[in-house]
């Protein structure tokens, strides 16, 4: 099995390891999430024009034809550079509905605009009793006539503040926890009856709450058939775990690389810490850890891309490691950092915060092993 990147994969990879090296150090990234929007819009149109929003999408969509390994390639870089440019909740999250389900006017309308980088986008999917579970969807849309009327709650909606379109999963038919009844709706933010409270999380990105009350929404705003909208909900979520997780390679490897070489300028005792052989130990299982998840990452890419019968096995194996992998890097950065290790103003401790949320995104490591578990019939 090739495990190389090829001549486009590559060009990808390096684009956008010049651009962080160049356009986004640390110092520019804590100005661009300070802002309030939370991200810069300059750096995302520039996004848009290297065509970075357009990767996933088919050709026939105005994309590039790229895959889940592409999907990595991206999400790994943006890892390493901090970036909070809503890539994950446009081009990941929305896109991925829109590019499942949507039909060729809402396409045209809202996907195409959306890699243009002129339509700010999310799915809001997240309800307070779901707990991991996609299907557990309270939320109700009513047909009215030609319309539907939406009422129900989302929380931890990412971008959901800045986001013109809204892609509203709501229960159409069936009980709560059935995946058959679900329907998705695109709904403008601007729409009455909704409601938007924005805020700052923890990891310096934006999310917000948001309630729908009465919310009427027309026909023709329906993505996909009525009640057939899980398949597209939980690919596009499927995708964005393997985002998050690859995003999460990238973040331990930088902080990997950052722990040694801090490590070898910090001097104790006359010596540089990096001498010291219980620190050789714990930076070599830092390392160890980064190229298990690493692995691990490649697999679930490749099974997802050839539509294998094991591609959801990998998902959850893979989120499993990167919770457990993830936290111990993380932990073990800022300890051998020292003070400096949660000082404000270093880069460390904003990269443990960013992997830290990584851990609850999408199912938490605990969530991911029992999963894994009833897959394998344990």
């Amino acid at each position: 099995m090739d495990f190389e990147l090829n001549e486009i994969q590559t060009m990808l990879a390096d684009s956008i390891e010049k651009f962080i090296v160049n356009d986004y150090d640390f110092e520019t990234r804590q100005k661009y999430a300070g802002n309030d929007l939370g991200y810069s819009k300059d750096v995302w149109q520039t996004f848009a024009e290297l065509g970075w929003t357009a990767v996933p999408f088919s050709e026939d969509d105005g994309g590039f034809d790229g895959g889940p390994v592409e999907m990595m390639v991206v999400m790994e870089r943006l890892g390493r550079g901090l970036v909070v440019e809503p890539y994950l909740a446009n081009v990941v999250l929305a896109g991925g509905v829109l590019k499942r389900a949507a039909g060729e006017k809402q396409k045209a309308d809202w996907l195409q605009a959306m890699m243009a980088g002129e339509l700010q986008t999310t799915v809001a999917f997240v309800e307070r009793q779901a707990r991991y579970e996609v299907n557990n969807v309270a939320t109700t849309a009513t047909k009215d006539g030609d319309s539907w009327v939406i009422n129900g709650a989302k929380g931890y909606v990412l971008n959901g503040d800045n986001a013109e379109l809204l892609i509203i999963p709501a229960r159409t038919s069936g009980e709560q926890n059935d995946r058959d009844g679900i329907t998705l709706f695109g709904v403008a933010a601007n729409s009455d009856g909704v409601a938007i409270r924005g805020y700052e999380t923890v990891d310096g990105n934006r999310a917000a709450e948001i309630s729908l009350k009465n919310v009427s929404v027309s026909a023709d705003h329906v993505i996909g058939e009525v009640g057939e909208g899980y398949a597209a909900l939980s690919g596009a979520i499927s995708d964005a775990t393997l985002a998050v997780c690859a995003e999460a390679v990238g973040i331990m490897t930088a902080m990997t690389e950052k722990t040694i070489e801090y490590a070898k300028s910090r001097v104790q005792f006359g010596v540089p810490i990096s001498s010291f052989q219980a620190l050789q130990h714990r930076m070599v299982e830092m390392y160890t850890a980064c190229e298990q998840s690493r692995s691990l990452m490649m697999w679930a890419a490749m099974a997802i891309a050839d539509d294998n019968e094991d591609s959801a096995r990998a998902i959850h194996s893979l989120k499993y490691q990167i919770g457990v992998a993830g936290t111990r890097v993380g932990e073990e950065a800022v300890q051998i950092h020292g003070g400096m290790g949660v000082v404000w103003d270093l880069d460390v401790p904003h990269y443990f915060k960013r992997l830290t949320a990584i851990n609850i995104l999408f199912g938490n490591a605990d969530w991911h092993l029992d999963q894994l578990a009833t897959a394998s019939g344990s």
